[in-house]
């Protein structure tokens, strides 16, 4: 939770090589211990997702605004700790660029609608990412939106893999300052 370098690009670089990975790839930074992933699969969508809600917020919160941001209907949020939700998914068809765009939007639609089962006003946190994959080969789908055969399918994915996650955080499975107290 002390994380201050300005150029996670460079960090995430070294640490790929360190890894012995090169070419082109992605990486995602969390505080959440990765060991506490959730994962939901759903017709060959796979997800896996990182879920801190330590700082949830809105994403059109007004400038400055951070007494505001989220009504909290739950007393655990706003405790120190990680405020990040990670999402990483993979369809196995190939999307064309429209349809990766539109995954992306229903990937993150799914999202807050977990977090709104969980009791959780907010859309999400200041530092989620979220990464969708798909084979690079063949001619693409052309739609990813929530009612398309895979964005349905990513979307329900989605929202089981972050609702399971973040049930576990507000038990406090998650919770990064439930681990540095043991």
């Amino acid at each position: 939770m002390s994380y201050g370098r300005r150029d996670p690009d460079a960090h995430l670089a070294e640490v790929a090589r360190d890894l012995g990975l090169d070419g082109p790839g992605v990486g995602l930074m969390t505080g959440v211990d990765v060991a506490d992933r959730s994962s939901a699969t759903d017709a060959g969508v796979v997800v896996v997702a990182t879920v801190g809600l330590g700082s949830p917020t809105w994403a059109a919160a007004p400038d400055g605004d951070r007494s505001r941001l989220v009504r909290r209907r739950n007393s655990r949020l706003g405790w120190p700790g990680p405020g990040t939700i990670n999402i990483v998914g993979y369809v196995p068809a190939a999307l064309g660029p429209a349809a990766l765009v539109n995954a992306a939007l229903t990937a993150t639609e799914a999202k807050a609608q977990a977090l709104w089962a969980l009791g959780v006003e907010a859309t999400g946190t200041a530092s989620d990412a979220l990464c969708v994959l798909c084979p690079a080969a063949g001619d693409g789908e052309t739609y990813g939106g929530p009612r398309s055969t895979w964005g349905a399918r990513l979307a329900r994915a989605v929202h089981r893999a972050v609702l399971d996650g973040g049930k576990r955080w507000l038990a406090g499975g998650t919770a990064w300052s439930d681990r540095q107290a043991r």
